[in-house]
């Protein structure tokens, strides 16, 4: 009687299966977790999501304030500038005002 997996089928299957299932723990070795690996280990951040490698940057470089100033700091700072600006603004607009007022008092006086 002639049987379809003999010992020797059976081993070569057990062995073949073994190989495939070596080269895909090298495979996924190689091209997933090393290149994640490589990334953090150059002090970059690793997504592994989208596979990107990307380089930190401050958060001082994206808020454009100096570093340790804190972001109460930065926003009084800012609302100061703001604040100064209204009054050089209200003070032309008062200054313009005038102006139009005293050439109007003195067209009518003629």
């Amino acid at each position: 009687m002639h049987r379809l997996l003999t010992m020797k089928r059976l081993s070569l299957l057990f062995l073949a299966t073994f190989a495939v299932l070596v080269g895909g723990v090298f495979a996924y070795q190689a091209l997933v977790v090393a290149p994640g690996e490589r990334c953090e280990a150059g002090g970059r951040w690793w997504d592994p999501g989208s596979g990107i490698c990307a380089q930190p940057i401050s958060i001082a470089e994206i808020t454009k304030r100096p570093i340790g100033q804190s972001r109460a700091e930065a926003s009084d700072a800012k609302n100061r500038e703001l604040l100064q600006i209204e009054d050089r603004l209200a003070a032309a607009k008062a200054a313009r005002k005038a102006e139009v007022e005293r050439q109007r008092e003195a067209l009518l006086g003629q």
